[in-house]
């Protein structure tokens, strides 16, 4: 028998293995003619039922989670082709193509998903149809978000990376990771009106420093100031920022080990033009903390969170009376035409929530913001308390005061780190929901009354992806393209030379000396 035979015979062997093993996970769909009915719906993981899904997101691959041999689903709606997938693993898998095609026919419509499941003895059952509402606004097509596993220590050495993710396909882009940076910090990316080409980017390395990527288009730039968390003016010329002392540390006990206390914060403004750094009063009192910043939609007003410094020094990680912080809702009106501030007003009292605020979110059509509101605090994330929130800004407008109200898509677990699609119509935001550890993005439709449906997992290719994924997928930021800029090119920028301008003001949260990067490293993780 010839070399070439043999080799021949062994390929062959394999792609007959092959085949064999894919038929036996994922068989063609079989013609059920008899069944029972179950009296109600299967239960199915990821929990995609009874919300309204975007009509161009990703198939919503789910496990059954009923015993059996053998398991089907037929997806359909009013109009088109109903889609059918059948598996012998509880594992099934919507074909891409004709799944888009059935929600881009059924737009404003009910979606119906009947599982089918073959038991032990060999017969089949129904379950009661699974029934979502296909909106008629789609979604952002991506989501961009820092992947990192919990701090359980500090400084983080961990491996960290933003990600750029497709919701209509599966594919995920690395935008910059940590890898080259000795595992320092990556955090807070900022987009200007969803837009992927004007990005702000934080970055907190020992060997380089804390510094901040400006991106503009293709071109990046390394700005020599640490922005905290920053919040673009929709014009594009300018950036508010907050300037934050953020030690970390841990309880002994409890369902959130970690914390984070906000040990003194300030805000300033960098100005795109002419790289300048730049404050005022208002926005940054002594006795003050302030954070959170938000432009609103038109760019004539900045919210933001502040509460007052209960301490004169810091002595000690946390502070005496940390657990007493309370943060109230601010704004201050801004003329970009004049450089001019008004005077701050207080527009939600924590004196009067009983509870603090922070990451307060404006949607783009500038009807809506949102905000975290949790017993105590800076970081809503560690805390099991903190829920969305929303406020009707036209409504506050005519009727001279805010009123706000807690949105229906809130769990027992805690919420945070939203963000608006560009037609104000979707929230994407952060949920420790499933287990408490770990942070999952979410999408959440928004109505034109501002009532939030049920919230939907991002999906994942894989359906058991969550179950066994150790990261928390944080600050989820959508934007209406691909960002342009790479993770090779971003690591030679913050690798090269700081250009001039930028300097961060001084004040008590900020160092009044230049310091080495890693002094300046150590300084802010210490």
């Amino acid at each position: 028998m010839s070399k070439r035979i043999i080799i021949f015979g062994v390929v062959l062997s394999v792609v007959l293995l092959a085949g064999l093993l894919a038929y036996s996970m994922f068989g063609c769909a079989v013609k059920i003619d008899k069944y029972s009915d179950i009296d109600r719906p299967a239960r199915i993981y990821p929990d995609y039922s009874s919300t309204v899904i975007p009509p161009n997101i990703a198939p919503l691959n789910f496990m059954v989670q009923e015993k059996g041999s053998y398991y089907q689903a037929r997806i359909y709606s009013d109009k088109g082709e109903a889609v059918e997938v059948s598996s012998r693993s509880p594992m099934l898998s919507i074909p891409i193509g004709p799944w888009h095609e059935l929600l881009s026919k059924n737009r404003g419509g009910r979606l119906n998903f009947d599982v089918f499941v073959r038991t032990d003895s060999h017969n089949w059952v129904r379950y009661r149809s699974i029934t979502n509402k296909i909106a008629d606004e789609d979604i952002d097509g991506y989501l961009v978000y820092r992947r990192m596993h919990p701090p359980f220590h500090y400084p983080i050495r961990g491996p960290i990376g933003i990600f750029q993710r497709d919701l209509r396909s599966f594919d995920e882009k690395l935008v910059l990771d940590n890898h080259h940076q000795k595992a320092g910090c990556i955090n807070c990316h900022t987009f200007c009106g969803n837009r992927p080409e004007k990005m702000l980017l934080g970055v907190r390395s020992p060997d380089y420093g804390m510094i901040t990527l400006l991106v503009e288009g293709t071109t990046v730039q390394k700005v020599d100031s640490k922005f905290g968390y920053s919040t673009w003016h929709p014009s594009g010329r300018l950036a508010a920022f907050s300037i934050d002392k953020l030690p970390m540390f841990f309880h002994t006990a409890g369902s959130n080990v970690s914390d984070t206390v906000d040990v003194d914060s300030s805000l300033a403004y960098f100005v795109v033009d002419s790289k300048t750094v730049k404050t005022t009063p208002e926005i940054s009192k002594k006795e003050r903390l302030e954070s959170w910043p938000m432009w609103s939609a038109d760019g004539r007003y900045l919210y933001f969170c502040s509460a007052p410094m209960l301490w004169k020094e810091q002595t000690a990680i946390p502070p005496e009376g940390y657990n007493k912080v309370k943060y109230d809702l601010v704004r201050i009106s801004y003329d970009i035409e004049t450089d001019k501030w008004g005077k701050a007003e207080t527009i939600i009292s924590a004196a009067d929530t009983g509870r603090s605020i922070a990451m307060p979110r404006t949607s783009p059509d500038g009807r809506w913001l949102t905000f975290c509101m949790s017993d105590y605090g800076f970081l809503p994330t560690w805390q099991e308390s903190s829920d969305l929130y929303i406020v009707d800004l036209k409504a506050a407008q005519e009727i001279g005061r805010y009123e706000y109200r807690r949105l229906n898509n809130n769990s027992d677990k805690s919420e945070s780190w939203q963000s608006w699609s560009s037609n104000s119509r979707w929230l994407a935001f952060s949920s420790k929901r499933e287990h408490g550890g770990f942070t999952r993005s979410y999408l959440s439709y928004v109505d034109a009354n501002g009532e939030a449906y049920k919230a939907l997992i991002v999906p994942q290719k894989d359906s058991s992806f969550y179950t066994h994924n150790l990261e928390g997928f944080n600050t989820p930021e959508f934007t209406t393209g691909l960002i342009l800029t790479n993770n090779r090119q971003l690591e030679k920028v913050i690798r090269s030379p700081v250009q001039p301008g930028g300097k961060t003001p001084e004040t008590t949260a900020a160092p009044k000396v230049k310091e080495s990067p890693k002094q300046e490293y150590l300084r802010e993780v210490q």
